[in-house]
């Protein structure tokens, strides 16, 4: 590619790059997007979700509800359990968008009763008959029920129901024939904390559901979608659950509320409460430095605590650090390399000193004045033929180990018929005491035989050679030693026959 093909390639690349950025910009001044501003009064989250007095900051709870510092346990896994948790003061924007992590579980396969995330004109019951809250509400009622009270199997189920305070909820029948929209997913005994998102902006309920299977929080999928739903402005938002026959632990983790609004639109001024509280953390912050610089005056002498700044690391000090770390790690590499040049040189001047030694042992006159004698060697044919003779006894002895083998496997055959007799008796059809004693005779004389004529090869190979060492066994000292073995294995065998024998008469 040459360079004019190459710059035309950029330039066209840069052109992309600004067109994007522009329609960027051009979609952010649109009205169809969204701005989203969270809402810390209408939500709850770990750590320090409770006080330590068991008050959750913005909310109310009551009923058998238990709040902890990491969770709200809306419902425990007690037979008719009932509770609930609501915000204590109204919406003051349209459009929201609400994320519920929570935790159904239970030891049972079925479950009972379930969960419910409301926005109400009203607070509802603490101890209602609609999954802890009250019936005849005014406003959304999002059910996660988890029992089957119409025995068609379609539970755990997910559904959206409108109320407009008029009507009662039809328990019989799941509330199937009031429900906006739902869908069937399982939401109990996950391996991580369920998920719902639950949004409504122009009139359009959506509710996503995450079903616990992985831990990726956003692995959302469509459960329902609804247009046209028209809510009451200003309502509260709360959660309820209740168990029955059967139990189920209903343990809310999040509540996160966002309040959403067109991008044309303003975002909403901050309130005179807002206004009141940055004041007041003002103010307190300007006591805190009074408060401090009057105890230094009092206490001159006192240590000054640590600053927390100084419990971390700045830039300039990470940096250094690093090089500091960098430098050790070269130099202890350097180090490593010295130690084994060093174990090299050594091996080589040990190398040098044996080849120089060598070569003054072959060729350098002694301090005398003489040449230095050579040492007595061996010659080549000798060696030669003293390893065909080691080689030589080598096999002879591996057919001595084979006989000496065979002379085990026959006693041991001897031994087996012998067990299989109530008696000390031999069998008729098996081996006869004689027979095996004169077989083991002959194995004898071919042992016998072998080994005079190895050792005539060797006398004859001696002869020739004569023996290089003066400590080469004799001929006769080595047929005594192996009848003197076999004399004492063929004796052990007789007397462990016999024993076995006497064992055998005496049971």
């Amino acid at each position: 590619m040459d360079t004019g093909s190459a710059f035309s390639t950029i330039k066209s690349i840069l052109v992309v790059f600004f067109v994007i950025i522009s329609t960027q910009v051009t979609w952010g001044n649109s009205p169809g997007l969204v701005h989203r501003t969270f809402q810390y009064k209408y939500s709850f989250k770990p750590p320090y979700l409770a006080q330590k007095d068991g008050t959750v900051p913005f909310w109310e709870y009551g009923g058998n509800a238990i709040a902890s510092a990491e969770s709200v346990r809306i419902a425990p896994s007690l037979r008719s359990q009932k509770g609930a948790i609501w915000t204590k003061s109204k919406t003051s924007f349209d459009w929201w968008d609400i994320e519920i992590v929570f935790r159904v579980s239970g030891r049972g396969r079925v479950g009972a009763d379930g969960l419910a995330f409301w926005y109400t004109t009203e607070k509802g019951d603490y101890n209602g008959d609609v999954f802890g809250s009250s019936d005849r509400w005014s406003g959304l009622g999002i059910f996660f029920d988890s029992f089957d009270n119409d025995n068609k199997h379609n539970n755990p189920y997910i559904m959206a129901v409108l109320n407009d305070g008029t009507k009662k909820f039809d328990h019989q029948n799941d509330g199937t024939t009031q429900l906006l929209s739902g869908c069937l997913r399982d939401f109990r005994n996950k391996p991580f904390p369920t998920r719902a998102r639950v949004e409504y902006y122009n009139n359009i309920l959506t509710v996503l559901f995450h079903s616990g299977m992985t831990n990726n929080n956003e692995d959302y999928e469509m459960c329902l979608r609804a247009e046209n739903v028209h809510l009451p402005k200003n309502g509260y938002f709360g959660l309820s659950a209740a168990t029955g026959g059967l139990a189920d632990d209903h343990d809310v983790f999040h509540f996160l509320t966002t309040s959403l609004h067109p991008a044309g639109q303003d975002a909403q001024a901050p309130s005179d409460e807002a206004n009141r509280l940055s004041q007041e953390y003002q103010e307190y912050q300007k006591k805190l430095e009074q408060q401090k610089e009057e105890y230094r005056r009092e206490h001159p002498d006192a240590a000054p605590k640590d600053d927390p700044e100084d419990w971390f690391e700045s830039d300039n000090q990470r940096e250094l650090r690093q090089i500091w770390q960098a430098q050790s790690q070269m130099t202890d590499v350097i180090k490593d390399l010295s130690r084994k040049m060093d174990e090299v040189i050594g091996r080589q001047e040990r190398t040098l000193g044996l080849l120089s030694v060598g070569g003054q042992g072959a060729g350098v006159p002694s301090a005398g004045g003489g040449a230095m004698a050579p040492a007595a060697v061996i010659s080549r044919h000798e060696v030669e033929a003293l390893l065909q003779n080691v080689n030589y006894v080598a096999q002879t002895s591996k057919e001595v180990r084979s006989i000496i083998a065979e002379l085990s496997s026959r006693t041991d055959t001897i031994l087996q018929n012998q067990a299989r007799q109530p008696t000390a008796q031999v069998q008729a059809s098996g081996y006869e005491m004689q027979g095996v004693i004169s077989e083991m005779r002959d194995s004898m004389n071919n042992v016998k035989q072998g080994l005079a004529q190895i050792g005539h090869t060797l006398n004859t190979k001696d002869g020739a050679t004569g023996c290089p060492t003066p400590s080469c066994l004799g001929l006769t000292t080595f047929l005594v030693i192996t009848a003197v073995q076999l004399s004492l294995m063929f004796v052990y065998s007789l007397y462990r026959d016999s024993r076995e024998a006497k064992a055998k008469k005496f049971y």
